[in-house]
């Protein structure tokens, strides 16, 4: 494909790396990661092969919730910075080619906000009609409950009132009345706001709750976001939380080429991965990406092993829901909100490396845009000591004594046992050939030299054995084939792949080696236990290079 296509809309091929500033690198020693820090780490991300960093909270908050109860969507905490660091951090990213996108927190604030503050002084403030008020709201359902095991209800008594108030979430986290214009255009305020100082973009937080009765058409609202951002800058994009469904989802890109949220997380396909993972069987992955609706031209899917918050299971069945716990959280302590895990994978797959690499290279040759959690680029384990999500939000592991700190005494510690820096840090796995960082730093460059990974139309294919997903994408005459053994025993792969033209051998993407593509379409070969290959359709002895452009 010609690169200057594919630039264009430079999101549908990105690699995406989320990361919290407080947990990643203390830069002035004070126990807190800040943006000096982190952008003394560019360069290790520049090596990674990452395109676009997305940035968790950094603005001013009371922190009870890590960063998503905001008191100023205008600033930098100043436990990360300042404003001058964050515009030195955007400088030093833009020079190395990385895109920066941010978490759009905005339907709700802190209870400590001075709009809620001015909102609740009197039921005749100015900011009154900013938030949701009720004077006597229905029984709650509690299924409504985000967090039940902190939360009874959604709404709160506001006493020197005595209306209550609206919170989603927690209760010291009002939610925004978004219905109202003058706070719509704030919230547009707020995107031109940091698009000026550079942002491509935001994930925006919990969708469907930040649009919930706006009025008879809330997805109105998304598309004049999208309007408004195109109107600044083109390039941007709104990558959405939209934990929905299939076919509810859908609507959620707009119309057309997709005039709403840019890009939204496969929520379906990554619990379906887990579960594949747990029975070591694909089958239920490969239904997913069967059943997965094709977006609108210009909007995409992102695809995740693992986010910042608990791995939710919601969308699978209670059965199929316990079969993930039991296999990789089977401990009441590993499990949150009845249902998630609180663990990242390494430690879910027992530290197993072959598991881990087919995991990853599953993710980079999905149909999608591959968004990484930071530190799992090298393994990074969790501390099931921090409360809640907090679990696998541990600081980052540059060295074998840490690196992050040298003292980081407010944040969840880092776990003393074989996950810990001891044993897992950047630093090392710079200098081992095998480990995951090398592992996924080649990912990233393959996946970013087969255009047809992302742009291409993708087929679930027959692999002769259930163990083995295989799939292929095709993209202006060039194809690529991945096959992944889920079980931990050698898979017999039988493949029929048609529509190749003069291609006569696949060329192996991940090692060295061809495999012959006789006449026929029909292509046998061993794939050890967990073993993966990318196989691209080539013409003999055409350069690697031009064979996704000439190979038909």
């Amino acid at each position: 494909m010609r690169l200057t296509y594919t630039a264009d809309l430079w999101w549908k091929n990105a690699v995406v790396y989320c990361l919290d500033v407080e947990t990643y690198k203390d830069g002035n020693g004070d126990g807190i990661g800040d943006f000096r820090g982190l952008t003394q780490q560019i360069d290790h991300l520049d090596r990674l092969g990452v395109t676009c960093i997305w940035l968790m909270p950094f603005f001013p908050t009371p922190n009870r919730d890590d960063g998503y109860d905001i008191t100023d969507f205008y600033s930098v905490d100043p436990r990360l910075g300042t404003l001058g660091d964050f515009v030195e951090f955007m400088r030093t990213a833009r020079d190395r080619g990385i895109r920066v996108i941010a978490d759009l927190v905005v339907n709700h604030t802190s209870d400590e906000h001075p709009w809620f503050k001015e909102a609740r002084s009197s039921r005749d403030s100015a900011k009154r009609d900013w938030y949701i008020w009720q004077d006597d709201p229905d029984p709650v359902d509690p299924k409504d409950l985000v967090f039940p095991d902190k939360e009874d209800s959604i709404w709160e008594l506001d006493e020197k009132t005595g209306q209550y108030y609206l919170h989603s979430f927690y209760r010291f986290q009002p939610d925004l009345n978004v219905a109202n214009p003058e706070v719509r255009d704030e919230i547009a305020r707020i995107l031109g706001f940091w698009m000026e100082l550079g942002l491509s973009g935001f994930r925006v937080d919990a969708v469907p709750f930040l649009i919930e009765g706006i009025g008879p058409d809330p997805h109105e609202f998304l598309a004049d976001l999208r309007a408004f951002m195109n109107r600044r800058d083109g390039t941007s994009i709104l990558l959405g939380e939209v934990n929905l469904p299939y076919p509810d989802l859908m609507e959620y890109f707009g119309d057309g080429n997709g005039d709403q949220v840019t890009m939204c997380f496969d929520f379906i396909g990554m619990q379906r991965f887990h579960l594949s993972m747990a029975r070591q069987n694909p089958q239920a992955l490969a239904e997913a990406l069967r059943e997965r609706p094709a977006p609108p031209d210009d909007s995409h899917w992102a695809t995740f092993v693992r986010n910042h918050d608990e791995l939710t299971l919601d969308k699978l069945t209670e059965a199929e829901k316990h079969e993930v716990f039991d296999a990789f959280g089977p401990d009441k302590d590993m499990q949150v909100y009845d249902r998630g895990l609180r663990r990242r994978l390494p430690p879910m797959l027992g530290g197993d490396q072959r598991r881990l690499k087919l995991a990853y290279s599953v993710l980079f040759s999905l149909p999608g845009t591959p968004v990484l959690f930071y530190g799992e680029e090298i393994g990074l384990g969790e501390n099931l000591e921090g409360e809640g999500r907090m679990a696998v939000r541990i600081p980052m592991q540059w060295s074998r004594s840490g690196g992050f700190s040298p003292d980081p005494k407010t944040l969840v510690p880092t776990p003393a046992d074989e996950y810990g820096p001891r044993h897992v840090n950047v630093d090392d796995q710079r200098r081992d050939p095998d480990s995951m960082l090398r592992w996924i730093t080649m990912l990233v460059e393959r996946y970013r030299e087969s255009p047809e990974l992302a742009w291409g139309r993708y087929e679930v294919l027959d692999a002769g054995d259930e163990a083995v997903l295989a799939h292929r994408a095709d993209a202006e005459g060039g194809t690529v084939i991945a096959v992944h053994n889920f079980a931990d025993r050698e898979a017999e792969v039988e493949l029929v792949l048609r529509d190749l033209g003069r291609c006569e051998v696949l060329t192996d993407l991940l090692v060295d080696g061809t495999l012959d593509l006789p006449s026929d379409g029909r292509v046998t070969f061993a794939l050890e236990p967990y073993g993966t290959r990318w196989l691209r359709a080539a013409v003999p002895d055409a350069p690697l290079e031009n064979t996704s452009a000439k190979s038909h």
